[in-house]
């Protein structure tokens, strides 16, 4: 009788992969990434067991968003202190903090557990066209669509 296959976390190969994020829809490339960090694109991908591989996100500064968000999307924080609400809209953060906001949105869509905040740690994103994982040897991947 076959068994379902499970992955065990010592026998998981993981590679690098290098995404282009200049020209593409935000929504679209976060949800194609957070499905390469948790596995998903695998066939040994199991949902308890950390298969996915690493991510290196270069010019974050070149994202794309559809219709007015750039003037309508609003990102908020809060300090912790009476009256500390903070907003910031999409255009700012682009121009400011561009990796901040394809963190966001790519962490957003991981689980909201242990092992999501462990597949989010192989997230690496770079608002210009350089990084510093040259000696990983990473791959290009091209997103579908």
């Amino acid at each position: 009788m076959r068994t379902t296959y499970m992955a065990k976390p010592n026998e998981v190969e993981r590679k690098w992969y290098v995404v282009d994020a200049e020209g593409q829809t935000l929504g679209r490339l976060a949800s194609e990434v957070a499905s390469i960090l948790r596995g998903k694109h695998k066939p040994t991908f199991t949902p308890h067991v950390d298969t996915g591989d690493f991510v290196i996100i270069i010019n974050a500064s070149k994202i794309e968003l559809s219709g007015n968000k750039l003037n309508d999307k609003i990102y908020y924080r809060h300090t912790l202190h009476p009256g500390g609400l903070k907003q910031t809209t999409a255009g700012d953060m682009r121009a400011n903090k561009p990796e901040r906001m394809l963190e966001l949105a790519i962490k957003g869509m991981l689980p909201k557990n242990t092992l999501g905040r462990k597949q989010g740690m192989k997230l690496h994103v770079y608002a210009g066209n350089e990084h510093k994982h040259q000696a990983q040897k990473p791959e290009a991947y091209e997103l579908r669509g």
